[in-house]
């Protein structure tokens, strides 16, 4: 019996790629056409458009259409965690047939992000990254498209991609014109947005979407335009809010929260981003430990931070604690809110933007509206990379050019039925390439021009122009970046496992006259864990990544619990106290 299950899950295993294929059909497609494999977490729409787009393009340019073969298993950390295994499982298999010994710890030496120190393990960790070739090790998978630069970037450190081109780079016209000009920046004020494996295809920005009618019914007279305003009392039990562990644009999202406390609170110490990046740099530059600093960088500045870290976090629980629901879709909120379902929530900008104008009715006004706070988010890339032993890799590096190029880069954001633009769905998104945007150089404006009256979005206007919105927000990677997976977990122990007893707790709080008259109540809330080791900015680098992640939750979930019931004890005992 148990020989049997276990051939059952093997074989589970196996199949599971073909269990969640996703074709979409072109009708001039023949077998032995060319067929690419793409694992992705977009959806149905954007699907569509790119895979007859491509097809159209590879027709013209090579003489034959193309089949795509879209595999779907969930958002970016369920891929993640599904390449990491189909690499160690071939990885594995491979050194076995070649009589090389594979250690207990393989998959987690293979997929190490920093060489091993041990020979043996060294020789295991040097062969896997040395190889790319199909018939050696693969996951099966020609592209990952879609999802943050968090997860691409993990899998380039973790060897799960490598470069689409060799050592003559990319063609030209791609990332810069014949002129130098750029057209596909590295980074923009601290947010990257292409690696050595990874390439952003399209931006993103985040932001609060509201329903204007619900807030009146709330009583809010003032629609929320910063994140500190989903804290407000009278939004409890009415904010639409997404998973940030299932969703790594969502996790962004929350991050820039945090980080935009951040922000507020060094600058509130008296520190100008002159300063900030001067310190930055001088703190990169020395390689200390976490959290120390060098002599030329004031010790208040490191202190300024960490509170504002800590700030971000209490800002996040009081946002989770007025949520109705946190959902695993992060294109349902918008929809809910515009159907009154929610006041507010937080959304990624396309589906926010591309929500509000379908609910509006011809000639009337929007059910929905969506904003992105001045200062509060950075403008991040979701990128496409380019998978080790790639079956199909002369295929797969086309995809790469394709999208990129001026005529992927028109299915973004030009309307339905405009020359070279989507042919069924408006996709509403931010397309990456300079020339869709106005500038101050002539060839690149008259790009800009060119391409105006066929876009869905007015990407000239200031709150729309990503690379307006990226010069704008200033993002210190050290702040919040390098603690983006505790603050997904955080989140989800903090506000969802235990979201029960956080709902009741703030209730209490605000039956009983607020935060204000509960001082006792509203510091058992924003207690932060003290096991399996005390939570600061620092241990949130260091300790974290020593304990197993389920044993972290599982102990922050049932130490938040905790407190959640002390604090509804306390603010109902403070107002019988007060009553006496």
């Amino acid at each position: 019996m148990k020989l049997l299950l276990v051939l059952l899950l093997a074989m589970l295993v196996v199949a599971l790629p073909f269990i969640f294929r996703r074709e979409t059909g072109v009708s001039d497609w023949r077998a032995g056409d060319p067929e690419l494999v793409v694992i992705t977490p977009h959806n149905e729409a954007f699907r569509q458009e790119f895979a007859k787009g491509f097809s159209a393009w590879h027709q013209a340019k090579f003489g034959a259409p193309v089949r795509i073969d879209w595999r779907v298993i969930g958002g970016t950390t369920e891929i993640m965690r599904y390449l990491a295994s189909e690499y160690a499982a071939s990885a594995r298999q491979f050194f076995k047939t070649r009589s090389l010994a594979w250690p207990a710890d393989g998959a987690e030496v293979l997929l190490a992000r920093k060489q091993p120190e041990a020979p043996a393990d060294r020789a295991l960790w040097q062969a896997f990254r040395t190889s790319d070739d199909p018939e050696q090790i693969t996951s099966r998978m020609d592209l990952f498209f879609g999802g943050g630069v968090y997860d691409h970037e993990k899998a380039e450190k973790q060897g799960l991609t490598v470069p689409a081109w060799g050592r003559g780079g990319p063609p030209a016209g791609l990332f810069e014109d014949a002129a130098g000009r750029v057209l596909i920046p590295r980074e923009m004020n601290g947010e990257v947005w292409r690696g050595q494996a990874f390439y952003g295809s399209v931006l993103s920005a985040f932001g609060i979407c509201y329903n204007a009618d619900r807030l009146a019914d709330l009583g809010i007279t003032h629609p929320p335009a910063a994140w500190e305003d989903l804290a407000d009392p009278r939004y409890f039990g009415q904010l639409g809010l997404t998973d940030p562990t299932k969703s790594g644009s969502v996790a962004k999202a929350f991050e820039m929260i945090v980080h935009a406390q951040c922000s507020k609170t060094v600058a509130a110490a008296g520190f100008t981003p002159a300063q900030i990046r001067t310190y930055e740099a001088a703190i990169a530059a020395a390689g200390k430990a976490v959290g120390d600093v060098p002599p030329e960088v004031p010790r208040a500045y490191q202190e300024a931070l960490e509170r504002g870290w800590l700030e971000g976090v209490r800002l996040v629980r009081r946002i989770g604690a007025n949520a109705r629901y946190f959902t695993d879709s992060s294109g349902r909120v918008p929809v809910d809110v515009s159907a009154g379902a929610a006041a507010a929530g937080i959304a990624i900008d396309f589906f926010g933007r591309l929500q509000a104008e379908m609910s509006t009715p011809p000639g009337g006004r929007p059910a929905m509206t969506y904003v992105t706070p001045v200062g509060g988010s950075s403008v991040t890339a979701d990128p496409v990379s380019l998978m080790r032993g790639a079956p199909h890799r002369e295929l797969a590096v086309r995809f790469i050019e394709f999208l990129l190029g001026e005529e992927g880069q028109r299915l973004w954001n030009y309307r339905v039925g405009t020359p070279g633009g989507p042919r069924r769905f408006a996709l509403r998104r931010l397309p990456i390439r300079r020339d869709f945007y106005p500038s101050d150089d002539p060839v690149l404006q008259a790009a800009s021009e060119r391409h105006r009256p066929y876009l869905a979005d007015p990407l000239w206007l200031p709150e729309v122009d990503a690379y307006r919105l990226g010069q704008s927000f200033l993002y210190e990677p050290r702040w919040t970046g390098v603690h983006f997976g505790i603050q997904r977990d955080l989140v989800r122990a903090m506000c969802m496992d235990s979201g029960d007893e956080l709902r009741r707790a703030w209730q209490a709080i605000l039956a009983h006259g607020g935060p204000e008259r509960n001082p006792e109540a509203v510091r058992l809330l924003e207690a932060l864990p003290d096991r399996p080791f005390p939570l600061t900015w620092s241990s949130a680098v260091t300790a974290y990544a020593q304990v197993p992640r389920l044993d972290t939750l599982r102990v922050w979930t049932a130490f938040f619990r905790q407190q959640y019931r002390l604090a509804e004890a306390a603010a109902k005992a403070g107002d019988k106290n007060a009553e006496r």
